[in-house]
């Protein structure tokens, strides 16, 4: 079947994140994102695409801290909650439900749902197409024990993936050999 491209990318099951940021007065905001990658090993860096009006673009670009959160199924009915557009420093996190923690590193709050964060620090930002990509330098890295054995143990994690709109998925945890 031949799809419009615009399309494309609900042809994509993508890790499904939460982003946490702060304005610069220190009230939180959250959003989830499933354009995110990472992309560097050395400096280690992570990226997000947002809109460029999003509240999270502007507290990046304000404070130049961001939380990447991953969330598991277990958080699946709060993202619409989070994806909605309250005013401007109005909690995500508190509307949601979610229990905010302090972050190690950065003055954005970790939301303590999720399995495992990554802190990070604005590296560069660019606008590519109707987005702006956001990469940051990953300042700290941490997982929950339990959902971790030499990779996130993904049955244990039950990561969230986006498909489109209302449409996500669980992946199945299963180990492939080498050739």
């Amino acid at each position: 079947m031949e799809m419009d491209p615009v399309n494309f990318y609900k042809l994509c099951a993508r890790c499904c994140v939460v982003v946490s940021t702060a304005s610069p007065r220190g009230i939180s905001n959250a959003a989830p994102f499933s354009f995110n990658m990472p992309v560097s090993f050395s400096p280690p860096i992570f990226a997000i695409a947002s809109q460029p009006t999003h509240d999270t673009w502007r507290n990046i670009r304000e404070t130049g801290e961001f939380v990447v959160n991953f969330v598991g199924e277990e958080l699946g009915d709060k993202i619409h909650i989070l994806e909605r557009d309250f005013p401007y420093e109005v909690s995500e996190i508190e509307k949601a439900g979610l229990t905010e923690m302090p972050s190690r590193k950065v003055r954005a709050p970790r939301i303590a749902e999720a399995y495992a964060w990554l802190e990070c620090r604005l590296y560069d930002a660019r606008e590519l197409g109707d987005h702006v990509l956001i990469a940051g330098e990953v300042l700290l890295a941490e997982v929950r024990d339990e959902c971790y054995d030499r990779v996130v143990d993904v049955a244990r994690a039950k990561p969230l993936l986006h498909i489109s709109g209302a449409y996500f998925g669980i992946p199945l945890a299963r180990k492939f050999k080498r050739a």
